[in-house]
């Protein structure tokens, strides 16, 4: 047996970006020679849970790749990939193949942060898809896959690790038939699971679970990763990390000059909804759900969010070097002359309650036509619409 308390090393020192508080966690655990049977890694979109997930079962197996382990390491293998003890699972729709599967899984051998989930990405063949993909934890394929790869031992390495991303996209059957293994877990068995929103998590699975929870990435932290990792002009990535929303798997996605593009439809979609321009508003709404996939419904939310907070940023300081775009300051000082009671920090509060909704499967028509209409309110220093109080008004069935 290997004494992990003997290691010397800095986890994910060779791909991860950020995370430190949570890798000091990853530290501490190793060498306390105490590792759980079961880890949640739970956070936002896009910050690294996979990677941070594929990271510490290389760890665990004393795979020399995304740690820097040196001639510590235990495993001649290259990489998670290619160890047998190390299985990954993915969310599927329901007509997914295995070849389907192994590509995916072979991107993410190239990089842990590519974006590799159905629902996200619907095609890798063409990334203009929008067809959109419901993907998640079927009980045939729980129990087809999953579950005998729980019962095997370890071949080579240290535990049989099993990493199952975006659990709660788990249907309930397969849920509670999770829960048997997670309560009577083998001793060589260890259990790495992902999640964007803990809340949709049985409590009881959550429970069985060391929990660790994954912070929002910095700007910096991003602006520095596409720098270093993918290769990303300087300046583009200062661009790309201010509009990333803290995103960054999906940020390496985003090319500088269609955003600047959207950003430009943006500022049109922003006036007509100042204006009450209900035909535009229309038009603008469809063409971003016909046109634009996930990813690019979450890009025109963060680029809107940005050049909002330019606007709130402005108004109070009128100083240009604070505002991302600087290169619309002419708009952006019409738009501070006009809407000197628009209710700036509201309307960003109300695009960041949008994202959730994209990510799920809320038709984005409805999405960006409801936004418009808060919006017209909320430029001119009135509550929205509909408010908080009165939210059970979206009823259709609701009259005067």
């Amino acid at each position: 047996m290997i004494d992990y308390k003997d290691l010397t090393f800095n986890f994910g020192d060779r791909r991860l970006v950020g995370q430190d508080f949570a890798r000091e966690q990853i530290k501490r655990i190793i060498h306390s020679g105490r590792i759980s049977h079961s880890y949640l890694f739970s956070g936002p979109p896009g910050i690294g849970k996979t990677a941070f997930a594929l990271a510490f079962a290389e760890l665990i197996n004393g795979v020399d790749h995304l740690t820097d382990l040196g001639d510590q390491a235990f495993s001649k293998k290259s990489s998670w990939f290619t160890h047998p003890d190390i299985h990954v699972f993915l969310p599927v729709p329901t007509d997914v193949s295995v070849e389907e599967l192994r590509e995916r899984l072979e991107l993410l051998r190239e990089d842990p942060y590519e974006i590799v989930d159905f629902s996200l990405r619907p095609s890798l063949t063409n990334e203009e898809s929008t067809k959109n993909k419901r993907a998640f934890y079927p009980i045939d394929y729980f129990r087809e896959e999953v579950r005998p790869a729980a019962y095997y031992k370890p071949n080579e390495g240290q535990k049989t690790v099993i990493i199952m991303t975006g659990i709660e996209s788990m249907k309930k059957e397969a849920a509670n038939s999770f829960l048997k293994l997670l309560e009577e877990p083998a001793e060589d068995l260890i259990f790495l699971l992902t999640t964007d929103n803990t809340e949709a998590l049985l409590p009881t699975i959550i429970s069985r679970c060391q929990h660790i929870q994954l912070s929002p990435l910095k700007t910096k932290e991003i602006e520095q990763a596409l720098i270093e990792q993918d290769g990303v002009d300087k300046n583009e990535a200062a661009y790309l990390a201010r509009v990333s929303g803290g995103n960054y798997a999906m940020t390496r996605f985003f090319d500088v000059d269609t955003l600047k593009s959207t950003r430009e439809v943006i500022i049109d979609y922003l006036r007509y909804s100042y204006s009450q321009d209900a035909v535009n508003i229309t038009q603008a709404a469809q063409d971003w759900q016909s046109q634009e996939n996930l990813e690019g419904q979450i890009a025109i939310l963060n680029v809107m969010e940005v050049f909002l907070r330019d606007l709130l940023v402005y108004r109070s300081t009128e100083k240009k070097e604070l505002i991302t775009n600087a290169d619309q300051l002419d708009v952006i000082q019409k738009f501070c002359e006009t809407m000197t009671d628009a209710r700036l920090e509201e309307m960003i509060e109300q695009v960041n309650k949008c994202k959730p909704m994209v990510y799920r499967n809320v038709q984005p028509k409805l999405i960006f036509t409801s936004l418009a209409f808060r919006f017209s309110s909320l430029m001119r220093g009135n509550d929205p619409v509909i408010n908080k109080q009165d939210s059970w008004k979206h009823l259709p069935a609701f009259a005067e």
